[in-house]
């Protein structure tokens, strides 16, 4: 086939899927696209088993809340650790880990031995792995791809969660009304294998070990005292937190939307978190289109725009159809801001800090969910599940005002790389 492209059609779909043209991201794409399907089906079996087992609010909150301690606990730490071992080991060593904790959920669920306290038990270990797994797999993302294609690479990766998120929770829905809640266990355990596949048969070039000088309580402090003293660095961080524990919640409360105020079921719950992952998934793919021509400030605001007024009006809505078009708007609006924010964290900082601040993102992103989860889960017990959803959408958004009105803007112009990739940029 001619390298030549003549149409017009064919030419952006090169652009939006450039980073493919590397080898190895191919092979990590492959397999993260079977593995996501599965992480989706068992985080809705998860919950739905959680809700099934107890009809309480609060412990759907307090699941969220045990599964994601251990990243607010140890991320900052998983930082460091990827910025000094080989990262594609790190991956597959903790994906493996993964893959049989979602087999002794499954066995236990299967064998109709289940209790929540052996739900709480697997979320920690599984959240323990993630604290070092994430900022490993995030920070590995620019030794498949560079720093040229990074922001396409990122886009992709989103797109590849949401197209998993479109489909997991749909077949979650099916086979928990079917053939009940464990299959979805095992099917994540299998899912695992390939994702451990493209890591096994890819070939990464050996990089010299960094040195090792400072112990790892040094190396965080280093990683947030560089995180602090870069003004576009750090304000990322503060929005990706206020979204995180006042937005992001309200995920942990779907299962009595779906239920209790919709009346839909299982099959309720994966519709409304399928067409959240539509929404999500053309907000990625529109970004790996636009990557490198709209500022990355514009697009981050819009984001929490469109997020507050999607999760407000499902908050309020009794129709499951509306609810299920408003998850669009929720799910494009979230896509839109932390992908963003990803990229835009990733283009500034310097190679030897990826890791670290990638582990601080993963503290920001994922480590402080449990309070959010906590306390909408608190909410929902004492008042009700709409009032603790919008009561977060209006610190999300009243928030982010008040950042932008005080943090001047600090992008550089789109489609350009930070005037320095080891040092800070100017504010």
């Amino acid at each position: 086939m001619s390298r030549a492209v003549s149409s017009p059609v064919l030419s952006a779909s090169h652009g939006i899927f450039r980073a493919l043209r590397h080898s190895n991201f191919r092979l990590f794409y492959a397999g993260q696209g079977v593995s996501l399907i599965g992480t989706w089906m068992q985080q809705i079996a998860q919950s739905w088993l959680v809700y099934d087992l107890t009809h309480s609010p609060f412990w759907l909150g307090m699941i969220g809340f045990i599964g994601a301690l251990p990243i607010l606990m140890f991320s900052l730490f998983g930082g460091v650790v990827a910025d000094r071992f080989p990262k594609r080991r790190l991956v597959l060593g903790f994906q493996s880990v993964l893959m049989v904790l979602a087999l002794i959920l499954g066995l236990l669920t299967g064998y109709h031995v289940v209790q929540v306290w052996h739900v709480a038990v697997i979320a920690f270990l599984s959240g323990l792995v993630n604290a070092f797994e994430m900022p490993a797999r995030q920070s590995f993302i620019v030794d498949m791809v560079g720093k040229e294609d990074l922001g396409n690479a990122i886009a992709l990766n989103s797109a590849l969660f949401n197209s998993a998120r479109l489909i997991g929770p749909a077949i979650a829905g099916i086979l928990i009304a079917t053939v009940g809640t464990s299959t979805c266990f095992f099917v994540n355990s299998a899912s695992f294998l390939a994702v451990i596949i493209s890591l096994l048969v890819m070939k990464v070039p050996h990089a010299a070990s960094p040195r090792k000088h400072a112990s790892v309580l040094q190396s965080t402090i280093e990683g947030l005292r560089y995180a602090r003293h870069t003004p576009a660095v750090f304000a990322l961080l503060i929005l990706v937190s206020i979204i995180t524990i006042f937005g992001w919640s309200y995920s942990v409360l779907m299962p009595i939307f779906a239920d209790q105020i919709l009346h839909g079921g299982p099959r309720g719950l994966g519709i409304l978190v399928s067409f959240n992952g539509v929404g999500a998934l053309t907000a990625a793919l529109t970004l790996a289109a636009v990557t490198d021509k709209v500022r990355p400030r514009r697009m981050a605001f819009t984001g929490i725009g469109v997020f507050c007024i999607g999760v407000t009006a499902l908050a309020l809505s009794e129709i499951f159809w509306l609810s299920a078009a408003m998850m669009v708007l929720v799910g494009f609006g979230l896509v839109t801001f932390f992908a963003t924010s990803n990229t835009s964290l990733q283009r500034r900082v310097s190679d030897h800090m990826r890791g670290r601040i990638m582990g601080i993102y993963s503290f920001s992103f994922a480590g402080l969910f449990p309070i959010g989860s906590l306390m909408s889960g608190f909410l929902a017990h004492k008042v009700s599940a709409p009032f603790a959803v919008i009561f977060g959408a209006c610190m999300c958004g009243a928030t982010a005002i008040v950042v932008a009105q005080l943090v001047p803007p600090v992008d550089e112009p789109a489609g350009h790389a930070s005037p320095s990739a080891d040092s800070p940029p100017p504010a």
